[in-house]
């Protein structure tokens, strides 16, 4: 990563600035907002320029594509799909794979085609967990929403809103105008947030604090791990008024709600697996923490956590089906974000991923470098021996999520980019290839992160391609099913025919609502954001 290097000693003179507000992050670990609430926020988005998008049009045909519908429906091909405005109207088979397209199976009346010959369209994906930048990154809102929008994310959850609800709002609105190039969002308020300072320790307070949310336009609730009486009453009026919950249940308080307690409280879903490992303990009711444990000591927090499955019930025990019964029977949602963790089992791998050259920000760089006052910053002396914990933690992890999976759970995708060399986009791609990982079908991988996603947010106009729908898609020109990685922005490399190597792949449109975006220009849009700002910190540093 020879392009960051130069730039890092002037940023290192400058990291207080991008430090600050977090050695109050007691209430999450990687589920806490990745940002300072709205007096703080990240620089929004521009409006759309011109030539930013074509469309939406009164009738757009995608031409000759192989579908991949997100249902977990096998691939069908050719076939025409015509988009009216920004919905799908209709999909049509066209012939028959290897022999000339029949021309009087095909839809007229196009006022505007794209030729999809020998190219896969599949809905757009959904991010689950997807923080929209943050101050303490130095990432604006442009750089992230074309990250994501370059690798067909196309609906996000923001879980937490840690730039201020109002902002996430604003951004939500002007995203679904489609005034601004980015995924439509969905808006969880973080708990306790923006609400005067004022505590929420009592349940009279929480049922407050929701209905505060609720009239303020929250879509759904993130939640820490919180007392049994408070839990209660907050999930009790969430789901009275119609809200979605997702929660982070972290280690404060997690002796008093685990996974399961929350979830038969009400609690739609959890990310990242704090939580459930502890509901299934058979010979012990808290963790075995190391006895000189500090909980705002990040290493022990994420070095403690790297050992914590081996602490739980067995695979294929009474208690590991027990539990996994019960949270299937009441329709939990796992949103596991192994991505996230990677860099626990192999951290020079991530610190050496290929795009980080020319799509990582030199303020996000910074940020992800060891630092006793960041969160998720815990580089302090990283072992074999962490590693290795953590590489048996995601075989339990794994086999846990795939069998959830086949019994009948449902999992999402979620990314929580932003942390730990994680970078927007490419965190959520490296996310569906763990899913392949931990033994799920590649059109499970997609379902999961297409029709699950959806679903889980209470929708069903998107995640899909099927008429009806809004016509949110991606298109590739390679199998994404014989190889996810080509979903990289990046690419994944291939010996050419004669030798030497190439980079093939990426997405190369993503429609949203109707509007087709070229996945490369966005891709280097971020490129020059990248470049300019190298170009900043470097002027800037002493001589």
């Amino acid at each position: 990563m020879t392009a960051i290097r130069p730039a890092r000693g002037a940023i290192e003179r400058r990291r207080p600035a991008f430090r600050a507000g977090w050695l109050l992050g007691l209430v999450g670990l990687l589920g806490a907002p990745s940002m300072s609430s709205g007096q703080d926020s990240v620089q929004a988005a521009p409006d759309r320029r011109p030539g930013e998008g074509e469309g939406p049009f009164d009738r757009l045909i995608i031409r000759g594509a192989t579908l991949i519908d997100g249902t977990g429906s096998p691939p069908i091909g050719p076939v025409d799909i015509v988009v009216e405005g920004n919905r799908i109207a209709e999909i049509r088979s066209v012939g028959f794979p290897g022999v000339d397209i029949r021309a009087d199976r095909r839809p007229e009346g196009a006022l505007r085609e794209l030729d999809a010959a020998g190219h896969f369209v599949m809905p757009g994906f959904v991010d689950m967990h997807a923080h929209i930048g943050g101050s303490s990154q130095g990432t604006p809102a442009e750089y992230v929403f074309k990250l994501w929008m370059a690798h067909g994310i196309t609906t996000i959850r923001d879980p937490g809103s840690g730039n201020g609800l109002d902002w996430v709002l604003e951004h939500k609105a002007r995203s679904a105008r489609n005034e601004i190039v980015a995924p439509r969002i969905h808006a969880y308020a973080w708990f306790g947030r923006g609400w005067d300072d004022r505590p929420v320790d009592t349940p009279e307070a929480a049922r407050e604090w929701v209905r505060f949310v609720a009239e303020r336009g929250a879509d759904g609730l993130k939640l820490p791990s919180l007392s049994p009486d408070v839990m209660e009453a907050t999930l009790s009026e969430a789901n009275r008024l119609g809200l979605g919950t997702t929660a982070h249940l972290n280690q404060l308080r997690v002796a008093q709600m685990d996974v399961l307690d929350a979830a038969r409280l009400g609690l739609s879903g959890m990310e990242h697996w704090y939580g459930l490992p502890e509901a299934m303990f058979v010979d012990r009711t808290v963790q075995d923490f190391r006895l000189d444990y500090n909980y705002n000591d990040e290493q022990h927090r994420f070095g403690e956590a790297g050992r914590l499955w081996l602490e739980a019930a067995a695979p294929g025990s009474r208690r590991w089906n027990e539990v996994m019964d019960e949270l299937i029977d009441l329709g939990f949602n796992m949103d596991p974000t192994m991505t996230i963790y990677e860099a626990s089992r192999d951290l020079v791998r991530e610190m050496r991923q290929p795009w980080h050259d020319d799509y990582t920000l030199p303020s996000l760089w910074q940020f992800f470098q060891p630092s006793r006052e960041a969160h998720g910053s815990y580089w302090f002396y990283w072992t074999t021996e962490d590693e290795i914990a953590w590489k048996n933690n995601y075989l339990r992890w794994m086999r846990f999520l795939n069998e959830y999976k086949n019994r009948g759970g449902r999992v999402t995708v979620g990314s929580d980019a932003g942390f730990i060399f994680k970078v927007y986009g490419f965190g959520y791609v490296r996310e569906l290839e763990l899913l392949r990982e931990a033994g799920f079908h590649p059109l499970e991988v997609l379902r999961s992160a297409t029709m699950w996603g959806a679903q889980e947010l209470g929708r069903d106009d998107v995640g899909v391609v099927r008429p009806g729908a809004l016509a949110d898609m991606v298109i590739t020109e390679l199998n994404p099913l014989e190889n996810l990685k080509v979903l990289y922005g990046t690419g994944a490399p291939r010996l050419r025919e004669g030798g030497g190597l190439e980079w093939v792949g990426g997405v190369r449109y993503t429609i949203k609502d109707g509007i087709i975006y070229d996945a490369r220009g966005l891709l280097a849009d971020v490129r020059t954001l990248v470049s300019a700002a190298r170009e900043s910190t470097a002027a800037a540093a002493p001589e």
